[in-house]
């Protein structure tokens, strides 16, 4: 069944409270992202009261917008490039568009699996300015589907948590848990880093012209990128667990998960043909809690609050025959020590110190911006936001949250989140090439189940 939407209203919702109007500079951190956008988007029953109409819900929901924006304030601002070339935030209370639209298909209907097809193709709003785009969608049983889409440069994961959140504590006319802060991550001086750090960015502009390889342009390419959506049984979690923490080394669930997903990877290219391949894999780590080590009680909850990027991609690049050839527990061990190595507070200093030596370059992760022939997927994970339990505005928790990347991104990118119906199960989003994705089916069929909605339970008599 095709999903038809109809756009009712677009309109810009600006801060209740405007801010001064200034220039507002990137971190070091954020000038590690390119210009790129990414989004989320979060799924709910309907209201258990009744009277609440259409009009009512989009009215609550633009209301306090307004109020939250007068804290996220850089959110209803722009991005604009100054007179040494460096992209900064202008905080100009310009607002964000606010999409209300009404769809013909009910909250059981919608096909979480095919993504594209419906929540990327249809629930998602299109960005045409700014930094922030919201499109909220009514379903004709009374369903609703927040989604919105951040230009990446001005906020990561945790910010959008941050700010989803604060905006669901207003909607209950609550305050927020966390209130935001925009003060600057300064490189020490002079600077100071390793070659390890060096290693991790490049700035676009020293990349090679692209070799013409032809199954790079039949495969990988970005015609070719598919997102879908996928869930993962506790019991087989704790299964991959077990197999990655061999020789008395425990890993972690999310280590054990990314390490199959690297091999499988690996697996994939060889069985496809793509020989001589390397295989690499990112793994975004946060460094709030990290780069408030040692600085007491006050500056952890200013980090806490931190907006914009305060990330490290570390990676790890690997020949897709060795890779294919190692085993789980011996995979599990070079994740291990990536997260180990990132996941220090001088790691975060190096690493603003290396961008202070690279300013103005616009700068991309390495495996990124690589043109050999190469398969690089970033696994960033979400299982620490409990989102579902603090998303809510008014009429229940959602049954659903995930995120979204716009099939114009070549990078591969893979997000596990809980499962909002089981806390050992896991939600799967995946952007990654369709065979790629059709090769997992094929040989982890019992790893990957396509997310439907008896799973999710929004169909009668469905707990599975």
């Amino acid at each position: 069944m095709g999903l038809r939407v109809k756009v009712i209203k677009t309109e810009v919702v600006t801060p209740k409270q405007f801010c001064h109007e200034h220039l507002l500079p990137l971190t070091n951190l954020d000038l590690l992202v390119p210009p790129i956008d990414f989004g989320a988007f979060y799924c709910f029953r309907k209201p258990n009261n009744n009277i609440v109409d259409v009009t009512t819900m989009f009215d609550v929901l633009k209301t306090s917008l307004s109020q939250t924006l007068s804290l996220f304030y850089p959110l209803a601002g722009e991005v604009l490039i100054n007179e040494a070339g460096e992209p900064e935030i202008h905080c100009n209370n310009k607002g964000v568009d606010f999409i209300e639209a009404v769809a013909d298909v009910e909250l059981k209907e919608l096909d979480f699996y095919h993504h594209d097809e419906n929540i990327g193709g249809k629930l998602m709003p299109k960005k045409n300015h700014g930094v922030l785009a919201i499109q909220v969608t009514m379903l004709k049983c009374g369903a609703m589907v927040i989604a919105s889409l951040y230009d990446h440069r001005v906020a990561d994961g945790y910010s959008t948590n941050l700010f989803a959140t604060s905006w669901a504590n207003i909607t209950r006319c609550e305050p927020p848990s966390i209130l935001p802060y925009f003060f600057p991550l300064n490189a020490r001086q002079p600077t100071h880093y390793t070659s390890s750090v060096a290693n991790m960015f490049i700035p676009l502009s020293n990349l090679p012209s692209p070799e013409s390889d032809p199954k790079i342009g039949s495969d990988m390419n970005q015609e070719s990128l598919t997102n879908r959506m996928y869930y993962i049984k506790g019991d087989q979690i704790k299964k991959l667990q077990l197999l990655s923490s061999q020789n008395g080394h425990g890993r972690s669930k999310i280590e054990s998960f990314t390490s199959f997903l690297w091999k499988s990877a690996a697996s994939f290219l060889e069985d496809s043909g793509h020989i001589g391949y390397i295989c690499n894999i990112a793994l975004p780590v946060d460094g709030r809690m990290r780069l408030s080590e040692g600085e007491g009680v006050e500056k952890q909850k200013l980090m806490a609050g931190r907006l914009g990027n305060v990330i490290s991609i570390p990676f790890r690049g690997i020949q897709s025959k060795d890779l294919k050839d190692m085993t789980l527990s011996s995979v599990a061990n070079e994740v291990h020590e990536l997260f180990k190595n990132a996941s220090t507070k001088e790691h975060f200093k190096e690493l603003i110190d290396w961008v202070e030596d690279q300013r103005p370059n616009v700068l991309i992760s390495r495996p990124f911006a690589q043109n050999e022939k190469a398969l690089s997927i970033m696994v960033s994970s979400a299982l620490k936001f409990s989102l579902t339990d603090n998303m809510d505005f008014g009429w229940g928790k959602p049954v659903l949250i995930s995120s979204h990347v716009p099939t114009t991104r070549t990078d591969c990118h893979v997000m596990p989140m809980t499962s909002p119906i089981n806390p050992e199960d896991w939600v799967v989003y995946m952007h990654l090439p369709t065979k790629h994705l059709d090769y997992l089916e094929a040989h982890a069929s019992h790893v990957f189940k396509p997310l439907t909605p008896h799973y999710l339970e929004l169909v009668l008599n469905s707990r599975i």
